[in-house]
């Protein structure tokens, strides 16, 4: 198969082109960064820039425009997006609600496989055992206004779109180094001490279930994808941070002192310019629980979800 991967420079469009050339597909992984990917020793494949932000492909990249409709491909894993919730909206909205319809009509014929969030959800909720509820229509930031403005762009097509939470694993550059970075003097500050379930999902489990996705046997809707069971989020970091030699007690800081200070933090960014140390969306995601009902990726799918592990985590 002939697959198209966006994003490909990054930490899950990459896991993703490089374990789809492994399985034998001919891979075209596209992202941003000039000299973003590389495919794996006996894979097939190549890596050319688009930057979504620029347009449409004809655009942006005329030479891969070309290339698209002479060799269409087969499918497309969107993987590609502004995963920054303090961004400007109308850039977010740019690259990722704007940037999802170029890459569909860029490929009109393909089976489109939408790597969206959990993010889409309404963060001054919990979501208990969630399920694949419409995208919120209110969030604290740009990136789950964008992913959520891109999932209701695809409803109603043929689209599988895919909902991950807490994507970690090997290359992952935003949540849990993010943690680590934020245990200082061998603590480390906790919304309600992390006491929180939630369900994180493995870069494999996650890749496990693009595969899925991409048969055409695969029923077209939205799936939230997860590891196996959910786990306390404080048992999570503290095995996290030992294994990575950064031992850290973890401090319980009420949710709504939380709150209020990342609320501060941000009125004293927009003042100064500069980003926040903090962000409601963050305490949001941290504090309040985040567990998903997977039945709809086992029947619909037939994902095998793997088990939450940090196997490995001191080379990560």
């Amino acid at each position: 198969m002939r697959v198209v991967v966006t994003g490909a420079s990054g930490f899950v469009g990459g896991a993703v082109a490089t374990a789809l050339a492994r399985d034998g597909h001919e891979v075209l992984a596209l992202g941003r960064r000039p000299a973003g990917w590389a495919p794996p020793a006996g894979g097939a494949g190549r890596y050319a820039t688009w930057d979504l932000e620029r347009g449409p492909v004809e655009a942006a990249a005329p030479e891969l425009a070309s290339e698209l409709r002479a060799h269409p491909a087969d499918a497309v894993v969107h993987a590609a997006a502004l995963a920054d919730d303090w961004a400007p909206l109308a850039r977010a909205m740019r690259i990722n609600r704007d940037g999802t319809a170029h890459v569909r009509a860029a490929l009109p014929g393909a089976r489109f496989v939408h790597v969206s969030s959990s993010s889409v959800a309404d963060p001054r909720r919990p979501e208990v055992n969630a399920g694949a509820e419409p995208p919120a229509t209110r969030h604290l930031g740009a990136y789950g206004a964008s992913k959520a403005a891109a999932e209701r762009l695809l409803d109603g097509t043929d689209a599988v779109i895919l909902r991950p939470h807490a994507v970690y694993g090997p290359g992952d550059t935003t949540l849990l180094p993010r943690i680590e970075a934020a245990a200082r003097g061998g603590r480390l500050r906790l919304p309600r001490g992390g006491r929180v379930r939630h369900s994180f999902t493995h870069i494999d489990t996650l890749v496990d279930a693009v595969r899925l996705a991409l048969d055409p046997a695969a029923r077209p809707g939205v799936y939230p994808i997860a590891d196996a069971e959910p786990v306390l989020l404080a048992e999570v970091v503290t095995e996290f941070l030992a294994r990575r030699g950064r031992p850290a007690r973890i401090v319980a800081v009420p949710f709504a002192l939380a709150d209020g200070a990342a609320a501060l933090s941000e009125a004293c960014a927009r003042i100064t310019g500069h980003r926040p140390r903090l962000t409601r969306y963050a305490v949001a995601q941290l504090g309040r629980e985040r567990t998903y009902d997977l039945r709809a990726a086992r029947e619909g799918l037939g994902l095998q979800p793997r088990p939450t592990t940090l196997e490995g985590c001191e080379a990560w």
